[in-house]
């Protein structure tokens, strides 16, 4: 990691008490971990439209009503380095419904390894599952 700020976008997916997540491991701290898709906005860009790119890099979909819910600030480690995130935070749907019923939604495309998931959203809540960024969790026990 650098030194730098990352600016991200990140997308909230429900699928009734469900969120749409991947998972990531940070071995150093043997963490099992969750976090909702989309990724880095490049300069010049919205963080409406990084998002709707990250959709169609990643999963090869697209988004329809996009609206920003939040902007959390994340300072952390992973890997044993230091992050530093400012996320924007919006609501989404699939432009194809049928992304919904999907049970195995596979992988990221660019990383195999990567496995995509419907998560139900009360084992973030409960503490059983942890879901980055910090405050994401608490912004959705409010219903955002």
């Amino acid at each position: 990691m650098t030194a730098d700020i990352r600016p991200l976008a990140l997308a909230v997916i429900r699928r009734g008490d469900d969120i749409l997540v991947f998972e990531g491991h940070d071995v150093i701290k043997g963490e099992t971990f969750y976090r909702p898709l989309g990724g880095g906005i490049e300069f010049g860009e919205w963080a409406a439209e990084a998002l709707r790119r990250e959709f169609r890099e990643e999963l090869a979909a697209e988004l329809t009503d996009v609206e920003q819910i939040g902007v959390v600030e994340n300072i952390f480690l992973h890997e044993g380095g230091p992050g530093h995130e400012i996320v924007f935070l919006f609501s989404a749907e699939f432009a194809d419904p049928s992304w919904l019923a999907r049970e195995d939604l596979g992988t990221i495309i660019d990383e195999p390894e990567t496995r995509v998931l419907w998560y139900p959203i009360a084992e973030f809540l409960a503490g059983k599952a942890t879901l980055y960024p910090d405050g994401l969790a608490e912004l959705l026990a409010t219903g955002s």
